[in-house]
């Protein structure tokens, strides 16, 4: 199972792995730490990250940037209008209200929905974690931020799928930033509760996390956010000033050029962080635009002046986040800051004046989101075991249901007769399960929808529920019990309606246990399901109207009561009872998510996500093939006048020259636009010709040393086979002149083939090869090698005879023969014992009965 955390920015994107060591960031293919968040289009494949952004400025309206803004939202959206006029690519309103992006690829116009076009980052993304772990990687956790919505929300966990991914979560990316900083704190309080501030001011948005540390635990006090205060803001402040300046002075209009304003835009980013360290900076580009050079100057004090309309909007989250934790500027004892726009001087100066304390920079600024969410994917794998932290996370937004409804309930209905309960309100734990009962006697519909949208900017209704159909055993309406969860991801939906139906059944049960409750397929009645219901079918249980918590005996079909039950004797009188059972039926659920991408869309997208990484693999390799011609051409060419001169003959070496020129031209003319298939049989063409001659050269370098090690072998079984040591004295003579006579007829052939060889030019063929010298080695070492190395035969065990006590009276006894009956006959007579005969062996010749011991 794989542990990986993907951070995936505005402007840049980050992976970070867990190890059992800990948890690193890893390098894409340029050795960096950030991934561009780029996808270009081109006329024969995608070029993402990386390259995504080297091909930027050659091809800035197939270029798409700044994803994260444009996922999930309607094309109406006033943001997403004032976005759009900063982006150089085309995006239009699609069929269902959301933007369509169009881009050039593979010479046609294409459209590509955001959600679409965020699964190919991720696709990048998911190859660099692979090429880091060399394994597979699909699980994952996905850092989003805190005031993604519901819609927004599928459309990441829908991206994800398309790239093959299966999150286990999407994980806010301030409580992350807080799990980073928190589960390595060994000095966390027991009781006291430690309250710190995380401000992440990031490339596009500001978010404000004040959470709460105890000893193993984690919990967020408060979320709030600015979507559009961010360090882009501060580089289009610069940007708008300059592009005025230049019009002045220069005439010229950058926005009359896309490559222009992106090379401006590049240059205000590269001033502002020249700006954060020094008190002055210059701004010069070459060629900006009609092909005119510019220059300008600015100061840090002119700069703040021209961002203070931004500055004044960070005090805004500050102060509702403390009011929403209910805490004073005194009970936030820390405030950490992280995110890339957070370097601005001005901001840190605000920060200061507002907790009354100096902002802390801990963490790493930009990697602390991936890092957490990493952690939080290895707490959740049972990979990995990770130490005990409890990480208590809260809903950003106010969820409800509403549904039709009349007669009592009225005085709460709004507009169509519309009734509604808050099911999950701001703060809400995740995940969490909540259910409503209704009263119904058919099919019926719940709408899932926001409570408050004045700062979403999104519409209130999420999805529409339809819940049914079912048929009720009784003439009076049906009990149904709809529960609604919100899951890991912050995703609310209804999971499951039941038909709760009474009825009475004849169970025999004792008199000793007859109040006992059997527990089987059904349950017994609650006590609510006694009360009448309303006489209206549109009306909800007033009792159940609030989303109450699932009880988990009721979600699971066990029974409250601890009581076991009663044993019954043979003897007992059995009676037929009747009892209430509430029997249990599912009701089937259909769901309308509104936005949000049809299964049977998320799966074409996949089939064209893996359509699209074919093509990229097939021109990668058509490229590598192209550049292998290429590089033999030019290898093979230098070599011909250098080291392979005398390896081949003036003839050939001018054919073989003539055709690499020949090539090298087709190159750069019909073939610069070839198939792999093309370049692969131009390569072997040439190798055809090419490969003798360093195959001769290869072998000429070669020879000598592995004619040493065959005379080495030689020399090391003769002399071994020829010596007296003690060693190979058991060895027989016969076998050692064997060796002799392998040694010998080795020299011979090797001494024969090289008077060959010496006498052949070196652009000759040769006929001692260096394969065939190594074999003659192998075949060397293998015929003398287990005579040479045979073992010693063992020699038997010889006992030690045990000291035979002198008899009384001084006299030696002799020790008399014994055979094996009389050993048996005393061996437990320890006074009687005999000491064994010597086994010694006779001395014999060692070189004739070696084999015989």
């Amino acid at each position: 199972m794989s542990v990986v955390g993907f951070d995936f920015g505005n402007e840049s994107c980050i992976v970070a792995v867990a190890r059992q060591r800990g948890i690193d960031v890893v390098l894409n293919d340029e050795s960096k730490r950030e991934t561009p968040a780029i996808v270009c289009f081109g006329d024969k494949q995608r070029f993402i990250g990386t390259a995504g952004a080297a091909s930027t400025m050659m091809n800035p309206k197939n270029s798409i940037s700044q994803i994260k803004r444009l996922i999930g939202k309607q094309f109406a959206d006033p943001e997403l209008q004032r976005d759009l006029k900063s982006l150089p690519f085309v995006v239009t309103e699609g069929p269902d209200g959301y933007p369509l992006i169009h881009a050039r690829y593979l010479g046609e116009a294409k459209t590509f929905t955001p959600t679409q076009v965020l699964g190919m980052m991720f696709s990048n993304l998911k190859e660099i974690a692979q090429k880091n772990l060399n394994a597979a990687v699909v699980d994952c956790c996905i850092g989003i931020p805190v005031y993604f919505t519901d819609i927004q929300r599928r459309a990441v966990v829908d991206a994800a799928t398309i790239a093959g991914l299966h999150p286990l979560r999407l994980f806010h990316e301030t409580t992350a930033t807080a799990l980073a900083y928190g589960i390595y704190k060994t000095d966390l309080p027991e009781n006291d509760q430690l309250n710190v501030a995380f401000v992440d001011i990031g490339h596009a948005s500001m978010q404000v996390c004040i959470a709460g540390f105890k000893k193993g635990q984690l919990k967020v006090l408060s979320h709030q956010y600015d979507r559009s205060l961010g360090g882009r803001d501060f580089d289009e402040v610069l940007f708008h000033h300059f592009a005025a300046k230049f019009k002045e002075e220069y005439k010229i209009d950058v926005f009359q050029n896309a490559r222009a304003c992106l090379r401006l835009r590049a240059a205000c980013e590269k001033l502002k962080k020249m700006l954060s360290a020094n008190p002055e900076a210059p701004l010069n580009i070459e060629c900006l635009m009609d092909e005119k050079d510019v220059r300008g100057f600015i100061k840090r004090d002119e700069f703040e002046q021209l961002s203070l309309p931004i500055l004044e909007r960070v005090k805004g989250p500050l102060e509702k986040a403390l009011a929403e934790a209910g805490l004073t500027i005194e009970n936030v004892h820390m405030v950490e800051v992280v995110g890339s726009g957070s370097r601005v001087p001005a901001i840190n100066k605000i920060l200061t004046e507002f907790f009354k304390k100096e902002p802390r920079r801990t963490m790493n600024a930009s990697e602390c989101v991936a890092r957490g969410c990493a952690l939080q994917c290895a707490i959740l794998s049972p990979t990995f075991k990770v130490r005990e932290f409890q990480v208590n996370e809260s809903f950003p937004f106010s969820i409800s249901l509403s549904w039709k409804g009349s007669g009592p309930d009225a005085q709460d209905s709004g507009p169509d007769n519309k009734l509604s309960t808050i099911v999950f309100p701001k703060g809400n734990p995740i995940p969490s399960v909540k259910a409503l009962t209704f009263y119904r006697s058919g099919t019926f519909s719940v709408d899932v929808q926001y409570d408050d949208v004045s700062d979403l900017q999104t519409p209130v209704k999420i999805s529409t529920y339809t819940i049914g159909p079912f048929q009720s055993t009784k003439s009076e309406k049906a009990k149904v019990r709809v529960k609604v969860r919100l899951d890991l991801h912050g995703i609310v939906s209804v999971v499951s309606a039941i038909l709760l139906e009474e009825e009475e059944i004849e169970v025999p049960v004792s008199k000793e246990s007859a109040g006992e409750s059997a527990k089987m397929e059904t349950d017994e009645a609650p006590a609510e399901a006694a009360a009448p219901p309303s006489s209206n079918d549109n009306d909800v249980n007033m009792q159940d109207a609030k989303a109450t918590a699932e009880a988990p005996g009721a979600e699971n079909g066990i029974p409250e009561t601890g009581d076991k039950p009663m044993q019954m004797d043979t003897d007992t009188q059995v009676v037929e009872a009747s009892k209430k059972k509430v029997k249990k039926t599912d009701i089937p659920v259909a769901e309308v998510i509104y936005g949000a991408m049809a299964p049977l869309d998320v799966q074409k997208a996949v089939e064209k996500e893996f359509e699209m990484a074919l093509q990229d693999r097939v021109m990668e390799e058509t490229k590598d093939k192209k550049n292998a011609v290429e590089a033999y051409v030019y290898d093979m060419r230098n070599k011909l006048n250098n080291k392979y001169q005398e390896f081949v003959i003036a003839s050939d070496r001018e054919n073989l020259t003539a055709k690499l020129q020949e090539v090298e031209d087709w190159l750069y003319e019909e073939g610069e636009d070839e198939t792999k298939g093309v370049y692969v049989a131009k390569l072997e063409e040439l190798k055809k010709q090419g490969d003798p001659i360093e195959e001769r050269y290869k072998d000429y370098m070669e020879r000598g040393t592995i004619i040493d090690q065959l005379i080495y072998c030689v020399n090391s079984y003769r002399e071994a086979a020829m010596s007296n040591d003690p060693k190979f004295d058991h060895i027989d003579i016969n076998e050692k002149q064997k060796v002799l006579n392998e040694c010998v007829e080795a020299e011979n052939w090797l001494r024969e083939k090289k008077q060959q060889q010496d006498s052949l030019p070196k652009y000759a063929t040769p006929v001692l090869l260096s394969t065939e010298i190594r074999k003659k080695a192998e075949a060397v070492d293998r015929f003398c090698k287990p005579i040479m190395m045979k073992p010693r035969p063992a020699k038997p065990a010889t006992p030690e005879a045990p000291a035979t006590p002198p008899p009384q009276g001084g006299e030696q006894q002799q020790p008399q023969e014994n055979t094996d009956a009389n050993t048996n006959e005393n061996a437990g007579d320890s006074g009687n014992q005999v000491p064994p005969p010597s086994t010694e062996p006779m001395e014999t010749d060692k070189s004739e009965n070696a084999g015989s011991a």
